[in-house]
């Protein structure tokens, strides 16, 4: 089937050709690089700042409870959010007035959380347009997606997985229309139609903020219009299209990762400075244009300069935009606001991000990559057929327990009532052969405990997780309910007090494979030596009866994962214990994503990996010096050490 025709792209700032009406569609980029559509009571709110005043601020959080912490800056078409300082490209999209977004028409699937999610503009429109033609289902691999939408069952099947999820087609508030060119921008502040500003905290805020800077807005406007121009030819720059501009404001140019950057400076070209001529794609002659900014500037145009980085004159502050590990001298949310509030005044700064993480070594030939000395064999499998059966939860808890004739009067940690009392888990759980007054000593650590809350420990296993039971007596609380943290139905045991180990704990791990060599590269803080490189992959599946939803399908997101390690002594020694850990499935687990918040998806399991090779970001990297030590311990607590074996 074929795609219909995306958003206009129109040269110059944007506007649509005059007289021809464009639906306008505002739209953020995510994280992923896909742009996301506003919805159209956004859309519509932002269009009305943009008629009152082309450079001023958005506050979201007036027409949309959920973006409260939002403001777009209209200046540097950015989206900022105020409690974290984070910072997204926002942009304006023109549709024709029949596609959907012109008709109220949103196209939505529904997550796995039960919740509806808008489709991207340009997939709604696609799925619209074969709705309208009654065609039976169409395939959105044309778009970059491998999925099939059937319009019978109004569902969306995954091609390689055959999951489907349901879609629905549901009619709202239509896009706004706009004609030729809007207004010219006011003076700042403008209010709504009562003619008063907005006295909301956030407006306030920006507004107060914003007329102390007009003075010096005024004094930067002036020296640029007394600059020396070189004259252009009339209608812009040899071989524009009609309607392209020829100049751009300076004061909306930065050296940017997301905002429209200049060209960099060469070896014998100084850096532009605020207020000079500059010359870019679309201001050849470098004229100066006060009041005109980069709006409407298209997609493709205002991402042209996103490689070109300039050299930030001397004086000039660099204010990280985003810091991700909470290390830069200013906080994010006051650098972003600052470097919005600077933009607007026109003043020279220089918003930055933080450096992207350097994920991977350069590229390694297979002749290059050894074993590593010590540790036999490159691979290792885990396979279904490596998991143990559940044992009789009564032999596995007096394997470890001795009794106690006379215990103290001081609580059971795991039912909450006094040993000296019958368990709480008296009446819950009938087990033969395990009389509810009995306590148990564990005989490495000497905690005690009822034997019937041990064996109630062991026969839970992951099925259930902490909480209170059916309420104990004396105003104490029930038994609780215990996690795998603690046990595994494994023949091993853990002492929920001081978390140690009897027998051999095993984990959930699903079935996969786990290749560790020697590369040719060293990390940073370990220059004398080589590197140790892991690789986990593990496929889709389904839950087996250790796993959370047993039968239902699982996915394993970012495999193949790559790991590193220094290659001294104790970096083979972690890894000789990380493959015992890989053998007895304790590496992973099937669980809810943090980062994410997918669920049924394969998670670490509380044994700490590096997975940055040249940096340390995001505090998964080197320099680390504590980093081997601390993953000895997290294995040490796992049951896996070299004195356990």
């Amino acid at each position: 089937m074929s795609r219909p025709s995306q958003g206009v792209v129109v040269s110059g700032l944007g506007f649509p050709p005059q007289n021809v009406a464009r639906v306008v569609v505002w739209e953020w980029l995510n994280e992923h690089n896909r742009w996301r559509p506003y919805t159209a009571t956004v859309c519509h709110h932002i269009e009305d700042v943009l008629k009152e005043d082309a450079r001023g601020s958005v506050v979201l959080g007036q027409v949309d409870a959920q973006l409260v912490p939002y403001i777009i800056d209209l200046q540097s078409m950015q989206q900022f959010r105020q409690d974290t300082g984070t910072m997204r490209p926002v942009r304006r999209n023109f549709y024709e007035p029949s596609s959907a977004p012109g008709k109220g028409i949103v196209w939505e699937w529904e997550n796995d959380g039960g919740a509806w999610t808008a489709y991207d503009m340009d997939i709604c429109i696609t799925i619209q347009n074969a709705y309208e033609k009654q065609h039976p289902w169409l395939d959105l691999s044309s778009l970059g997606f491998c999925y099939l939408i059937y319009f019978n069952s109004m569902s969306q099947m995954n091609r390689q997985t055959r999951r489907r999820r349901r879609l629905r087609r549901r009619l709202d508030l239509a896009y706004p229309l706009t004609v030729g060119s809007i207004p010219k921008s006011q003076s700042w502040p403008v209010g709504a139609s009562s003619g008063q500003p907005c006295s909301c905290q956030q407006c306030l805020l920006v507004n107060s903020t914003r007329a102390a800077s007009n003075a010096i807005l005024a004094s930067q406007r002036r020296k640029a219009s007394a600059a020396p121009t070189s004259p252009l030819p009339p209608g812009g720059p040899p071989g524009a299209p009609p309607g392209t501009l020829s100049t751009m404001h300076p004061s909306a140019t930065f050296a940017s990762a997301t905002l429209w950057a200049v060209p960099t400076a060469g070896p014998t070209e100084p850096a532009h400075a605020p207020g000079a001529s500059l010359r870019s794609p679309l201001n050849p002659g470098g004229v100066p244009t006060p009041g005109q900014n980069n709006l409407n500037r298209p997609g493709p145009q205002r991402s042209s300069g996103v490689s070109a980085r300039t050299s930030v004159p001397p004086g000039v502050p660099a204010l990280p935009v985003k810091n991700l590990n909470g290390t830069g001298p200013v906080h994010p949310a006051l650098a972003g606001m600052t470097g919005i509030l600077l933009c607007a005044a026109g003043l020279p700064v220089c918003l930055t991000r933080a450096p992207k993480p350097i994920l991977h070594p350069p590229p390694v030939s297979k002749s290059d990559v050894r074993p590593v000395p010590g540790v036999p064999g490159v691979c290792r499998k885990t396979k279904k057929k490596h998991l143990k059966k559940s044992k009789n939860p009564e032999d596995v808890v007096r394997r470890y327990m001795q009794k106690v004739k006379n215990p103290p009067d001081e609580d059971c940690t795991i039912c909450m009532e006094r040993l000296v009392m019958a368990s709480g888990y008296e009446g819950v759980l009938q087990h033969k052969g395990v009389r509810p007054e009995l306590v148990g000593r564990l005989g490495r650590c000497g905690h005690m405990y009822h034997l019937l809350c041990l064996v109630a420990m062991y026969s839970n296993g992951n099925k259930v997780g902490w909480g209170h039971g059916q309420g104990g007596g004396a105003g104490r609380p029930g038994p609780m309910d215990l996690t795998a943290t603690f046990l595994g139905q494994d023949g091993s045991l853990q002492c929920p007090t001081c978390k140690a180990i009897y027998g051999e704990k095993t984990g959930t791990q699903p079935p996969g494979k786990m290749e560790f060599h020697l590369i040719p590269h060293s990390l940073p803080g370990f220059s004398d030596t080589q590197t140790i490189r892991i690789v986990y992959d593990i496929p889709t599946g389904i839950q087996g009866p250790e796993h959370p939803n047993p039968g239902k399908k699982f996915t394993a997101r970012g495999f193949p994962r790559y790991c590193y390690l220094p290659n001294n002594e104790k970096g083979r020694k972690v890894l000789r214990l990380l493959i015992r850990a890989w053998e007895r499935r304790l590496i992973f687990t099937i669980g809810t994503s943090n980062t994410t918040g997918e669920s049924d998806t394969v998670v670490w399991n509380e044994i700490h990996h590096k997975t940055e090779f040249g940096s340390n970001l995001t505090g998964h990297g080197y320099p680390d010096a504590s980093y081997l030590d601390n993953v000895l311990a997290e294995l040490t607590a796992q049951g896996v050490s070299e004195a356990m074996a």
